[in-house]
C-alpha cells in the first residue's frame, strides 16, 4: 500500500541503508533478541475456502545453501515453532503435514536420502514433544491432504509457488518462533506502482485479520 506517495521499503533499499536484512524473520529475531536461524516465515491465505498456512523450515538463501540447512534440528524447530504459532492464533490441537526435501519425498532413497537420515527422525522428535506432526511427504502433493491445520516445507519455493498461484494479492506472512507473532504482506514491494494509487490492499488486509485475536 501506498504511505503518503513514498515509496514502499523493499530488502536492496534496507541492504543499501547499511541495516542487516535478509527477511522480515531474521529482522524480527534480531530485534526481539532471538537467534535468526530460530526465526521462521508462515505464509496463510485463503484457498477456494480452506485456510493455508504453510511454514519455510529455510527461506531467503540459495537452493544449495538451503539444502545444508536442512538440519535436524532446524526442521525440528521448525515444525514446534509452527505448532506454537496455531496455539497462539487459537488452535488448541494443531495437526502439522511436513514434506521432504527430494521428489516423492526421496522415495525411499531413490531420489535422496535427506528424508530418512534428517527429516523423518526431526519428525519423530517433534512427536515425543507433543507435536501431531506426519511425513515427510511429497511437497507436489503434500497440499491435496485434507485435516492439516499447517504444512511445513523445506525451501522457499516449496511453500510460496502454491501461495503466489492460490492468492497472490492476498497472502499474509507471519514471523514465528519470535516472542512477537510479526506479521506483513508476502509479495514484493512493487516498485513499479507505488504512488500511482493502484496498490491492492488485499494482503495488507490479509496480514492485518489473521492476527487479530492472536496470543
Amino acid at each position: 500500500m501506498d504511505a503518503g506517495g513514498a515509496p514502499p521499503p523493499n530488502e536492496s533499499a534496507i541492504q543499501l541503508a547499511g541495516i542487516e536484512f535478509d527477511g522480515y524473520p531474521s529482522f524480527v529475531a534480531r530485534c526481539t533478541g532471538v537467534p535468526p536461524e530460530d526465526a521462521f516465515l508462515m505464509i496463510c491465505f485463503d484457498a477456494g475456502g480452506t485456510e493455508m498456512r504453510i511454514a519455510h523450515a529455510t527461506l531467503h538463501a540459495s537452493l544449495r545453501r538451503a539444502i545444508k540447512l536442512v538440519t535436524r534440528d532446524r526442521v525440528v524447530h521448525a515444525i514446534r515453532s509452527a505448532d506454537s504459532a496455531l496455539r497462539r492464533l487459537g488452535l488448541a490441537s494443531p495437526r502439522i503435514a511436513v514434506s521432504g526435501l527430494n521428489p516423492h519425498a526421496g522415495e525411499g532413497g531413490l531420489f535422496g536420502g535427506e528424508e530418512q537420515e534428517i527429516i523423518g527422525p526431526a519428525i519423530a522428535d517433534a512427536k515425543k514433544n507433543g507435536v501431531d506432526a506426519e511425513g515427510p511427504f511429497g511437497a507436489d502433493t503434500m497440499f491435496l491432504r485434507k485435516g492439516y491445520d499447517a504444512f511445513v516445507v523445506m525451501i522457499h519455493d516449496q511453500g510460496h509457488i502454491m501461495a503466489k498461484t492460490h492468492a497472490f494479492t492476498g497472502t499474509a506472512a507471519l514471523t514465528i518462533g519470535t516472542p512477537v507473532l510479526f506479521s506483513s504482506v508476502a509479495h514484493g514491494s512493487a516498485l513499479d506502482i507505488a504512488g500511482k494509487n493502484r496498490a491492492d490492499p488485499g494482503a495488507m488486509i490479509a496480514a492485518i485479520t489473521r492476527l487479530a485475536g492472536a496470543r
